[in-house]
């Protein structure tokens, strides 16, 4: 038998993953970049399975897919897929949620360290004709400076374990885990207001939901210290984009650091575009060779156990497999 495999999107070098994957299986992967629900629409109404990035799984289009089984996203996060209308749909959602913790870790302390430092202020700085040192007087070390993390997955972990050893001590706001739980890593489990007005930088490990969006805004800007920092590897959305970039052109916050934006690209009048003391990485925390081939096989294997019978690895909506 004969399978059909939507991409609806992807950002990869190469499709080889896949094809190793799905191909002995007699799989037809059919690859597109859509950019609208028609173009989704258009590809995969007819398929068995879908892999996922990030083009939106809106109701209407879910609703439009007459044979899938699987909507396997490339990612953690599965902001973008309707999850009420693929459970109506009886349609298993999966995600990969192990594939770039070092990577996205890594690169929330990499944000950090060139906050506290000024590196790239000062590289600017120096490629523009200047060499004063004054000009960056107000670095401090890191030793003995707080960190808050909101939320404790498996990222926040490992970046609390990086951090630790720099002698940084280290505040967690998780609603959902147990402070004896928090308390097991050598971290405090603190409430959200605390957080703010402790930390020297907070760094944000939440999936994007009707309760985290706009979770850092104008109110939590303005608990937190005029030298903190913000820092967001995680959604776009979480953070209020217009209200940091007040509170960075008023001087009230020491600097941020985005990987994410609520639009991305952001367009040209963006207001975090023309912010003061802030970093815009372009949604790269999770990239390296290493956990792009894990993340393209990993989901791949979820879209092969779904047309083989088998129970998924990692699903999101489990509801689905007992009906």
């Amino acid at each position: 038998m004969s399978f059909i495999v939507a991409i609806t999107d992807y950002v990869f070098p190469s499709l080889e993953p896949e094809r190793a994957v799905l191909e002995p299986l007699g799989v037809e992967l059919r690859p597109q970049q859509c950019r609208s629900e028609e173009e989704i629409i258009a590809l995969a109404q007819d398929v068995d399975a879908i892999l996922n990035c990030y083009a939106k799984m809106t109701a209407r289009v879910i609703e439009r897919l007459k044979r899938c089984r699987i909507i396997a996203r490339y990612g953690i996060g599965v902001d973008n897929v309707d999850l009420t209308a693929a459970g109506k749909a009886k349609i298993l959602v999966t995600n990969v949620p192990d594939y770039c913790i070092d990577e996205v870790s890594d690169h929330a302390l990499a944000l950090l360290l060139a906050l506290a430092r000024r590196t790239v202020a000062a590289d600017v700085a120096v490629k523009a004709g200047a060499w004063d040192v004054v000009a960056h007087a107000e670095i401090h070390r890191l030793r003995g400076r707080t960190l808050g993390l909101i939320g404790f997955g498996k990222i926040a972990k490992a970046l609390a374990s990086k951090v630790q050893p720099l002698g940084m001590r280290v505040l967690v706001y998780d609603p959902y885990l147990e402070p004896m739980i928090i308390a097991h890593h050598g971290v405090e489990a603190v409430g959200l207001d605390k957080l703010l007005a402790e930390a020297d930088a907070i760094s944000i490990h939440v999936p994007l939901s009707p309760e985290t969006r706009n979770l850092i805004g104008q109110r939590e800007l303005a608990r937190m210290k005029s030298t903190a920092f913000v820092i967001n590897t995680s959604r776009g959305g979480i953070v209020d984009e217009q209200a940091l970039a007040v509170a960075l052109k008023e001087d009230r916050l020491g600097g941020a650091a985005l990987d994410v934006l609520s639009v991305e690209p952001p367009p040209p009048g963006h207001p975090l575009r023309q912010a003061p003391n802030i970093i815009l990485t372009p949604h790269l925390a999770f990239y390296s060779r290493e956990s792009v081939i894990e993340l393209q096989t990993k989901a791949a294997e979820e879209v092969a156990r779904a047309l083989k019978g088998e129970p998924p690895r990692s699903p999101v909506n489990p509801e689905v497999l007992t009906r």
